[in-house]
């Protein structure tokens, strides 16, 4: 083990500088694990040591934290560790409900999809898998089951290839699905289209404006096939994010933005609607007032539609992640690619500019929006605390310290002479979490022998190649506080995936527990 004045970022920062002269990025970056001078790997996580998962957010953690905590996973082989004691930040899926979690679930009392199930009426959630999270689990409030009548359906994203080399993604075969929903009737079909996420998130110019010419494509479709089976249609998005192509040092833009987004409603009877600004927490009552049901006590938004003459029409909701109105310039992705079904439905029907970043969406003021924060207030039909904000509140009221699932990991660590893993990611905004958690942990845990950071790399909040500087930033850091050991790093890519491609998952496990990998030394 090296000495007691080595913490590691250094040690990785070089190795991750030597993966970019072989071309690999940030986001994807393969697994590197700390060798000592014999070759053999340092702070590896074994049975019996204590662990906390410093990621907050949901669908992406949920693959990584199956291989620690299930007993019966199929996904790959791996050998069990019973007496691992494994700490999530939030509850990221109904499945963890039996292991300690710091920040217990907020669940949204009454979203739109219970109140919809109470009525009686039917409803069709779909999504390509990248998404499907998005329109189940967070449009429902946090719920992980369907709610009585509701119907949802997941269409597998492309695999096996980077997404920029697929822009239309699986949005074919989503149109084609949400069609056939018309077609069955539904009182109600909530669907997304993933592209200007998932593509606004790449580097790929072109990539970017094929995606957006499909967007432009299926929405006219689909929203004028389901106005002619009697729907009204509305169609918005979660955040901001393809429009912007470029930084303001003209770098590739790859990340989410504060712009406002659209709402568009297509009526089927032509009445003459007049809509408002407002933001996505307003989007629920609105359907419910065009379902001609009455929005419960905690639905605090109000409709964005003033004119309240529906009588139980049935309705779609388009959710376009990512799409937002930018620059209409050459750096607009949106305004440069070929959108004549998507610049139709604006000239044609009426429509309004919703707020879906910062304080508008329970987030921190300023702050881009994100799909977790966008579903979550566009389903809740109010403004719902992120755990951002909820965790922030604890860092500066001071609860974060006195936690009592964190206490309880940093004094078993010390009792039983074990080391303290803490998986970290590198990031200072995302909303998947930030690096100062895990900072602050390693404060809190004086008196343990061994702490050990296992990083994952961003690459999507973060600018490209700024892994080596963040990595120095955090070994001063780490020097500061007197203790923690950075130990290995891997992309999110490979560690957080959400699509079910288990083989990079157990990369980037068995770089933690076994060290393989791309292996480097002090």
């Amino acid at each position: 083990m090296p000495d007691k004045n080595f913490h590691g970022g250094d040690a990785l920062a070089r190795a991750v500088e030597e993966a970019y002269r072989q071309g690999q990025t940030d986001y994807s970056l393969e697994p590197m694990a700390l060798v000592d001078g014999g070759g053999e790997p340092v702070g590896k996580i074994h049975n019996g040591d204590h662990v906390v998962f410093c990621c907050r957010r949901g669908e992406r953690e949920i693959e990584l934290t199956e291989a620690f905590t299930d007993p019966a996973f199929p996904h790959f082989e791996r050998d069990y560790m019973k007496d691992l004691e494994f700490v999530i930040m939030t509850m990221y899926h109904e499945k963890f409900k039996a292991l300690p979690i710091a920040f217990a679930p907020e669940r949204v009392q009454k979203p739109l999809a219970q109140v919809l199930s109470e009525a009686g009426l039917r409803q069709f959630h779909c999504s390509e898998s990248e998404k499907f999270a998005h329109v189940t689990f967070f449009f429902n409030g946090g719920y992980n089951r369907p709610f009585p009548g509701e119907d949802d359906l997941c269409v597998p994203s492309p695999k096996g290839i980077p997404f920029d080399q697929k822009p239309e993604l699986s949005l074919p075969t989503v149109a084609e699905k949400v069609e056939a929903a018309v077609d069955e009737g539904y009182d109600f079909i909530v669907t997304n289209f993933a592209n200007g996420d998932v593509i606004g998130h790449t580097a790929n110019t072109e990539a970017k404006l094929v995606a957006a010419a499909a967007i432009s494509k299926y929405v006219d479709r689909v929203a004028h096939y389901a106005k002619e089976k009697g729907y009204v249609v509305a169609i918005t998005a979660d955040h901001g994010n393809i429009e912007a192509l470029y930084t303001k040092e003209g770098k590739p833009h790859g990340a989410h933005t504060t712009n406002l987004v659209p709402f568009i409603v297509l009526d089927p009877k032509g009445r003459e609607l007049k809509l408002h600004d407002g933001r996505l927490g307003d989007v629920s009552p609105t359907i419910l007032s065009v379902l001609g049901l009455e929005q419960p006590a905690e639905m605090t938004g109000r409709s964005l539609i003033d004119t309240p003459d529906f009588t139980n029409d049935k309705m779609m909701l388009i959710i376009l992640d990512g799409w937002g109105f930018g620059t209409q310039d050459e750096g607009d992705a949106i305004y440069l690619a070929d959108t004549p079904g998507w610049d139709a439905l604006l000239a044609q029907y009426p429509n309004s500019r919703l707020r879906a970043s910062g304080e508008d969406v329970g987030l921190q003021g300023g702050k881009p929006g994100n799909s977790e924060a966008g579903h979550n207030n566009l389903g809740a039909g109010r403004i719902v605390a992120q755990d951002d904000v909820r965790m922030d509140a604890a860092i500066k009221d001071g609860s974060f310290r006195s936690n009592p699932v964190f206490l309880h990991a940093i004094n078993a660590a010390k009792a039983d002479g074990r080391p303290l893993h803490l998986i970290a990611y590198l990031t200072l905004k995302s909303s998947h979490g930030c690096i100062d958690y895990p900072l602050m942990l390693a404060e809190m845990a004086e008196g343990v022998k061994e702490v050990y950071l296992h990083i994952i790399f961003d690459g999507r909040s973060t600018e490209p190649g700024s892994a080596p500087a963040m990595l120095r930033d955090l070994d001063a850091k780490l020097a500061a506080i007197g203790r923690g050991v950075v130990v290995d790093g891997v992309g999110r890519g490979i560690a957080l995936d959400r699509d079910g491609n288990y083989g990079k998952v157990k990369r980037a496990y068995d770089c933690m527990t076994l060290g393989t990998g791309t292996q480097y030394q002090a």
